[in-house]
């Protein structure tokens, strides 16, 4: 055995510790930017109302839209079928944050 053996060990077991925070991280990101941008129209939660009757509550865009999709409007500038709704364009790390949180809501708690 070399003598990088347990040191290697060691690394690949939290491994998966260091990504689950990162997604955390972007969860948390995602979800400060929904509440500050995305909020007073829709439901950001997982069973909560949308304050807008047109808005959809984001649980439901998620299942709706492949991510995919959602990241290029988000990109381009997010324009929706009722003219109250202000026009959104967010950076790729916005998007990623975005994203992230948006999926987080069709998972487990």
């Amino acid at each position: 055995m070399n003598r990088f053996g347990p040191l290697a060990a060691v690394l690949v077991a939290i491994a998966p510790s260091a990504s689950f925070a990162d997604d955390a991280t972007m969860i948390a990101k995602g979800r400060s930017l929904v509440e500050g941008k995305c909020a007073r129209c829709h439901a950001i939660g997982r069973d909560d109302t949308s304050p807008h009757e047109k808005a959809p509550p984001f649980r439901d865009v998620v299942e709706l839209y492949p991510s995919e999709d959602l990241a290029e409007a988000l990109a381009e500038g997010i324009v929706s079928g009722h003219p109250d709704m202000p026009v959104f364009q967010f950076a790729p790390a916005e998007i990623e944050a975005f994203l992230g949180y948006l999926n987080s809501l069709t998972s487990k708690p």
